[in-house]
């Protein structure tokens, strides 16, 4: 039951009939509005009389674009669209317009596969990593079948999310399975920054992000930790032939680098919007047995990607080593855009795992273009300016939790929490960064955001966002906290989804390995402003769970905020263990207060007797 298979309709800019988009945003007390997106870069609104600030721009092609609003010069998701990028540090919203099934990404009608966000301990960071596994249709229907694997990686500060809320992978593969276009597979999504899970001060935090890899933490982990998960929990095939790799920017960069440093495990190679590389040993120089163990080598990138010249210059160098490579260039998709990132992968899914058609697009392979001299290279300082060095918000210490935000303009900033009954006032140092630090609720979990003369932002630097209905907190979750999943050691974890079409959300605690039992059933009721996300991203219901269950405190169950309707129409009430606990979110006040109430339900269900078994068919 756990899976996304089709979405709902969000409140999002409005798209008009003649194509262009309006964007409107309420806001009293804003002197000066700006929408930033994608299309159209940033254009002035205007305030009406009801200080709705509104501005219509385009006529613009169905697709999906990232946007904000700049507010006094401070960037402001829009709190009236549930869609946003998730990402390490910028927040922005997501306009989708759908191309009515002419899009690769477009959400039709068609048979869907399950998402199971997965938690793993690895042993190379030394903590909790999370992956989002995608199953295709079929997956639970034959339980014997195996399938093979991609693993592929988003790009510099997205999380494992990007390439699902963003890239879309799951509806673009669900399309293709449907048009019997490509071959049925297991997708992977790792999270490619995993020490940005294991807490850290602002003295260790390093500036631009890595650009080379091989014995880098991500990679060690990919190799000896993700995988390993993957083929023990999953019905996998687990020979070269059925191992495929790729990524978008700093993800193609390591996708490339670790499949052509294991030849011995991948034979299908992607890249999209990137490079690396060009020296990996035993590779390079032979480039007859690189082309021998290479089914699919494809590289893709923008003509107008800041990426491009590395890109091509990495291209040419493969030509003059005599390896194969399929190349594809855009010049329609605004650059280095997870427009181009959607359109390369549905490029690509329909050649791996197929032989014949891999070979057809490898020996069509043309030679890198000729260098004009134009193209930028990418340097250091280029990196640097893309990816300043972050500020580090929240930051845990013994003393308290430390929250930092960058408004060099700003009149007054404040720190509003759900858990204080009044907005703290934060100080500013001379580089424009406001700081206070909050000495209680060290261990807790709550929403907070900071309030810029007089509008509500989240925090940038805090890659956690509540999913409420409106305007999103931040989540402040001490790493070092018992129920965080970064704090909890080499235990057992259950799998968690969410299914978008019914706007439920499923946990699966992990099961004994010996024997059967009947799990107990859990219902946690949303509150009024939360979506089915919330009771797992910030009441940490999967954390609790597991860690609970490993302590022997409770016993293996299933959590969902479905009201399990389709039980009462069945026989299921009738059996034991079939009765679910309920907990309401709006029974309580804040996001302490409720996980706390989870806590004693889950202990209190570890101290009942164990339903006899039932007998099937009496």
């Amino acid at each position: 039951m756990l899976m996304a298979i089709a979405a709902t309709a969000n409140a999002q800019p409005r798209t008009n009939a003649d194509g262009t988009v309006t964007f409107e945003y309420k806001n009293d007390s804003a002197k000066k509005v700006l929408v930033d997106v994608q299309f159209a870069g940033r254009k002035e609104m205007t305030r009406g009389a009801d200080g709705t600030w509104s501005v219509t721009l385009g006529p613009v092609a169905p697709d999906m674009y990232p946007y904000c609003f700049i507010v006094d010069g401070v960037s402001v998701m829009d709190p009236a669209n549930p869609l946003y990028f998730p990402n390490e540090g910028f927040k922005n919203s997501l306009l989708e317009i759908p191309g009515g099934g002419s899009l690769p990404h477009d959400i039709r009608n068609v048979p869907h596969g399950r998402l199971e966000y997965i938690h793993y301990y690895s042993k190379t960071i030394g903590a909790t990593n999370n992956a989002i596994v995608y199953l295709p249709p079929n997956y639970m229907q034959d339980m014997q079948k195996r399938y093979p694997v991609f693993y592929l990686i988003s790009g510099t500060t997205d999380t494992e999310e990007v390439y699902y809320k963003v890239g879309r992978v799951n509806y673009i593969l669900d399309n293709l399975l449907a048009d019997k276009q490509a071959k049925e597979m297991i997708v992977v999504l790792p999270y490619g920054n995993p020490l940005k899970l294991v807490p850290a001060k602002a003295t260790e935090a390093g500036g631009t992000p890595p650009t080379r890899f091989g014995g880098d933490p991500f990679s060690k982990d990919l190799v000896n930790d993700l995988m390993p998960y993957i083929e023990q929990n999953y019905r996998t095939k687990n020979d070269r032939d059925s191992r495929a790799i790729g990524g978008f920017s700093r993800g193609g960069n390591q996708a490339l680098y670790n499949g052509l440093s294991h030849l011995d495990k991948f034979s299908y190679l992607c890249s999209y919007s990137s490079f690396t590389s060009t020296d990996i040993p035993n590779v390079y120089d032979q480039a007859e047995e690189t082309n021998k163990k290479i089914h699919l080598f494809w590289l893709g990138v923008g003509t107008d990607d800041f990426l491009y010249g590395s890109a091509r210059d990495y291209m040419e160098f493969l030509d003059s080593k005599g390896i194969c490579a399929v190349k594809e260039f855009t010049n329609d998709k605004f650059g280095h855009t997870w427009m181009n990132a959607k359109y390369f992968l549905s490029k690509t899914l329909p050649l791996l795992f197929n032989k014949k058609a891999a070979q057809a697009a490898m020996a069509e392979a043309k030679p890198a273009p000729a260098a004009t001299g134009e193209e930028k290279p990418f340097t250091p300082g280029v990196m640097a300016r893309l990816f300043p060095r972050p500020i580090i918000s929240p930051e845990y210490d013994e003393d308290g939790i430390i929250f930092r935000f960058k408004a060099p303009d700003a009149k007054k900033v404040e720190l509003e929490c759900e858990v204080l009954p009044n907005n703290i006032a934060m100080q500013r140092d001379s580089d424009g960064v406001w700081q206070t630090v909050l000495r209680d609720y060290l261990f807790d979990t709550f929403k907070y955001c900071f309030v810029v003369d007089g509008t509500r932002v989240c925090d940038p630097s805090n890659m956690y966002l509540s999913p409420d209905q409106g305007f999103k907190y931040s989540i402040a979750d001490n790493p070092r906290s018992r129920f965080n999943f970064a704090s909890q050691g080499d235990i057992a974890h259950g799998r968690t989804g969410y299914d978008v079409e019914r706007q439920e959300a499923w946990y699966m605690s992990p099961m004994p390995k010996q024997g059967w039992t009947i799990p107990k059933f859990v219902q946690l009721v949303p509150g009024k402003d939360d979506t089915m996300e919330s009771w797992f991203k910030v009441g940490g219901a999967d954390a609790i769970a597991d860690r609970l269950l490993s302590e022997g405190k409770t016993k293996p169950c299933i959590i969902t905020t479905s009201n399990m309707d389709f039980m009462k129409q069945s026989n299921m009430p009738q059996m034991p263990g079939f009765s679910p606990k309920v907990l309401r979110a709006d029974d309580y006040p804040t996001w302490t207060h409720r996980r706390r109430a989870l806590i004693k339900l889950l202990i209190e269900i570890g101290k009942e007797p164990d339903p006899e078994m039932p007998f099937f068919g009496e």
